[in-house]
């Protein structure tokens, strides 16, 4: 997959693609839709997803709570694994986020990328203010000569699925809620950080990450599939992990801390993929250290016997 970050600056051979449009947060069931819709329309065109880095959402409001369900990095991963071979990642930045509803359509999709069809959500905004609509591409496109479809919104067991409703999910400790709106597991995903390695001590040494930008699930113990991403130790494992604020060894930055199963190695530096599977409780402090081994001990057999029948 190629990633094209300057609508301004594109080689020949990244025109022309069937695009969906929108910030793919998750790259949920509905997302999906819209991406197999974009294939289809045009199926001799490269198939391409055009979103923006950062997100609109943080551009605009920057101190707002954390809301994204991942990073630029996993939704690329994603979105690579559904065959998209042209990623537009454009810079969002004052100068685009001022361009009109129709200079964002001759400028950006008809004359910078030069695409072929779009597909958008019913509900898509565009343009200063949002002020373009659905309908208004409709028009530009059939001004300008681009081909546009109007995907229709998924529904659920009578819920719309949203990347709102899969933060509630998630807040309310519900992952496989989440991952059934999603198409997949939550995954958190980044490079493995130094941390305290008080889990070394405690014979459960962990794998520290942030969730920095992220929107924090219920904070707990998980059972967890983990894909080591690169290194020497790179491929999958189960684990059991402890997300939040460590409330037992006082106020701490929010992270995830995995202990991989059978694992034996350093994984400092490398990028992990962790996916929450089960919720097994939530964050707890213990009078002593051998209380929350014995707990820890709990958990992970618990977390064996869930995924070994996942």
């Amino acid at each position: 997959m190629r990633i094209i970050r300057d609508y301004q600056f594109v080689d020949a051979q990244d025109r022309g693609a069937s695009a969906a449009i929108g910030n793919f947060d998750g790259v949920h069931l509905g997302h999906r839709s819209v991406i197999e819709l974009a294939r289809k329309a045009e199926p001799d065109a490269p198939l391409g997803v055009l979103t923006f880095e950062p997100h609109p959402r943080e551009y605009f409001a920057p101190d707002a709570p954390p809301f994204r369900l991942m990073g630029s990095e996993a939704r690329a991963h994603r979105l690579e694994k559904l065959g998209v071979k042209r990623l537009y990642e454009l810079n969002f930045n004052a100068s685009l986020a001022t361009l009109s509803p129709r200079d964002f359509a001759q400028r950006v999709i008809a004359d910078g990328l030069g695409l072929r069809h779009v597909i958008i959500g019913a509900d898509f905004c565009f343009g200063k203010g949002r002020a373009g609509t659905a309908a208004h591409l409709v028009a530009f496109g059939q001004e300008m000569g681009f081909g546009v479809t109007v995907a229709q919104l998924i529904e659920q067991s009578e819920q719309t699925i949203s990347s709102t409703a899969i933060r509630a999910a998630l807040s309310e400790g519900r992952p496989r809620d989440a991952a059934d709106m999603l198409g997949h597991w939550h995954r958190i995903e980044g490079p493995v950080i130094g941390g305290e390695q008080r889990g070394r001590t405690l014979g459960y040494p962990t794998a520290n990450m942030s969730i920095e930008g992220l929107h924090p699930p219920a904070f707990g113990v998980y059972a967890v599939l983990v894909d080591v991403l690169d290194g020497p130790h790179e491929g999958a494992y189960h684990g059991v992990a402890s997300l939040g604020v460590r409330p037992m060894f006082g106020e701490n930055r929010p992270n995830i801390e995995t202990f991989l199963f059978d694992f034996s190695g350093d994984l400092y530096g490398t990028h992990l993929s962790v996916a929450l599977v089960a919720f097994l409780r939530p964050e707890m402090t213990f009078g002593d250290l051998p209380a929350l081994v014995a707990q820890m001990d709990d958990d992970s057999a618990r977390a064996r016997a869930i995924l070994a029948a996942a």
